[in-house]
């Protein structure tokens, strides 16, 4: 697909270097090796369309004032049958250059011409690369934070193929360890409760579902009669498993040992819950390639391989019974715990194992993680291990999320009307509109921390940014069925007119149209989705500042009007492209 910026930058580039070259054959500058220059878009375009510091960082290598380089080579330089109408000095030898009027033009026809794929890139060059987002505890709801790496996570993805990536994405059940563990002895613990005196006494009252489990539940997850341990899940999902369980099965699994009774309500509610993970990531606009099993590295034997084979390569050692790895010895800041004493093995071993999997067995080109901010000291010691078993962990990288706070009123949301701890993912569905959760997670970089306004998600003005731009998309829609109605159709419009576009505010727009390949490649680089819906927002408003400052439907001849047609459809399906990346809504009427 075609990039106008890069093709254009490239040749900018080429041009100069050939002047160089022109010069130093006729003496004018001596023949030394060139030092790096860079050409870019100034941010001031009264300063030309792209700008070069070529005869600035010359000046030592050349022994010469920037400015005199730059007049030299500004008379070297060819510029006829390029896209580059002319050149110009500034300040002590800054290099300005200027468009002509047909690059403009053809940026307008490579959006008609592509429409769909208008955006898209081949830098990624078809390499597998595999995005793992989300991947929530699957013994309770999930939360916000969920909410906001699933947004950017699948955007990501999305981002990464259409800058040319065969991209996989990928969701890792935690269904092992620990954490399964305290879900089996809360799940028990409440289903304890139920077939208790005082549970069988709440269960006359003929309450709803919901109603008994606030009853237990009570004020703080902690009513009388009904308390948990502090190392419980608390959450009144657990008592909905527990009780719905009993309804089923009645009160014979509480005459049965301990283990039996948490692995058989583990057996019941964990496939609920992962079910109801996939149902609300698909609410989401989610959908995975893969659901990767935790259990499946044990049972297959991966988990102890690791240890096995950490250990034959002499990066282990032994102390107070428990097995420790040489981290250090990889650029860790320490050694960690493998195995405690007691032989089972802590988190980070499966967690190896997987990301081995994911490199050396799968073989992906490269693995993104999208985790919180809480897992920065646990990335370089899993690379660490990675390193030690001889998988380049350079080809992990991992995106290290900031928390989120829901705001409404100017105050922060805490609490959750459901579960009494925090509001959830389908709860946050059910209060905002989806495509503003989308757009908005996506609106600062990862590692920013984000507050949320509830309330602004839900206005309808052009505060709000995804209405904001949703309206421009919806405001070219109507203005192209007016046209329409008066006899102008888009196929009536013919593409020569598109050189009468020279008006400031059609220049920027086009501009902005021209650059949306280039802020692909440098958010798929990045790693950073809210650089495309900043493009969308700065789109939107140059559209908007365009159509209320060059009238359409009353510009001055008809074949102005067809040109500015033209360009609002290029408009559109620019907008309609961005949101398609980042799986938000294209109204055509609001």
């Amino acid at each position: 697909m075609a990039d106008c910026i890069k093709m254009a930058s490239e040749a900018l580039h080429g041009i100069i270097l050939d002047g160089l070259g022109r010069l130093a054959a006729q003496q004018e500058i001596p023949a030394v090796p060139l030092p790096a220059f860079r050409v870019e878009i100034p941010a001031d375009k009264s300063h030309g369309d792209f700008a070069a510091n070529v005869a600035m960082v010359s000046a030592k290598a050349f022994r010469m004032q920037p400015r005199a380089i730059a007049e030299k080579l500004l008379g070297a330089m060819v510029l006829d049958g390029s896209v580059f109408e002319r050149g110009e000095i500034a300040g002590p030898g800054f290099l300005n250059f200027f468009l002509k009027p047909d690059w403009f033009s053809g940026v307008v026809e490579t959006v008609l011409d592509e429409q769909e794929q208008y955006g898209k890139t081949d830098t990624g060059a078809g390499k597998r690369v595999l995005v793992e987002f989300v991947s929530a505890n699957p013994t309770g709801p999930m939360h916000v934070g969920n909410a906001r790496g699933g947004a950017m996570g699948d955007s990501l993805a999305e981002i990464l193929s259409w800058t040319g990536w065969n991209v996989q994405r990928e969701f890792y059940v935690n269904d092992a360890g620990n954490q399964i563990e305290k879900f089996g002895k809360s799940l028990m613990l409440r289903y304890g409760q139920i077939c208790s005196e005082a549970g069988q006494r709440l269960l006359g009252e003929d309450l709803d579902v919901d109603g008994f489990c606030q009853a237990i539940y009570g004020e703080d997850g902690n009513r009388p009669g009904f308390e948990m341990p502090e190392d419980a899940y608390r959450g009144m999902d657990i008592i909905e498993h527990a009780k719905n369980y009993y309804d089923q099965y009645g009160t014979a699994l509480s005459s049965q040992p301990e283990e039996a009774q948490k692995q058989a309500l583990v057996n019941y509610a964990l496939p609920l819950n992962v079910a109801g993970l996939e149902r609300d990531l698909k609410k989401y606009r989610i959908v995975y390639d893969n659901w990767y099993r935790e259990s499946s590295l044990h049972s297959s034997g991966k988990v102890q391989w690791v240890v096995d084979e950490l250990t034959n390569r002499g990066y282990t050692y032994t102390q107070e019974g428990a097995v420790w790895f040489k981290a250090t010895q990889f650029g860790a800041d320490k050694d960690f715990v493998l195995v405690r004493a007691n032989g089972i093995p802590t988190y980070v071993v499966p967690d190896i194992a997987y990301h081995y999997d994911k490199l050396m067995v799968r073989g992906y080109d490269k693995a993104i993680d999208i985790l919180g901010a809480d897992h920065h000291g646990y990335v370089p010691r899993l690379k660490a291990a990675l390193t030690a078993l001889g998988a380049d962990a350079d080809r992990l990288d991992v995106v290290l999320m900031q928390m989120v706070m829901l705001m409404r009123n100017g105050e922060t949301v805490k609490l959750s009307k459901r579960s009494g701890k925090a509001i959830t993912l389908v709860t946050l569905l059910d209060e905002i509109p989806l495509d503003a959760a989308r757009f908005f997670f996506n609106t600062r970089e990862a590692n920013s921390h984000f507050e949320f306004d509830l309330d602004l998600a839900v206005e309808q003005s052009s505060q709000n940014p995804v209405y904001y731009v949703q309206y421009a998309h919806a405001r070219i829609c109507s203005l192209l069925r007016t046209m329409q109605e008066e006899g102008l159709t888009m196929e009536q419009c013919s593409r020569e007119y598109l050189t009468l576009l020279r008006q400031p505010q059609e220049l920027e727009v086009i501009r902005h149209l021209a650059a949306l390949p280039s802020e692909l490649d440098m958010a798929a680089k990045q790693y950073d989705p809210s650089k495309i819906t900043k493009y969308a927002v700065e789109l939107a408003t140059l559209f908007h500042k365009f159509y209320d400052g060059c009238s359409i439907k009353y510009a001055e001849t008809p074949e102005l009007k067809q040109g500015r047609l033209l360009l609002c459809e290029a408009v559109r399906q620019t907008i309609a492209n961005t949101l398609q990346i980042l799986k938000v809504t294209c109204p055509e009427r609001m």
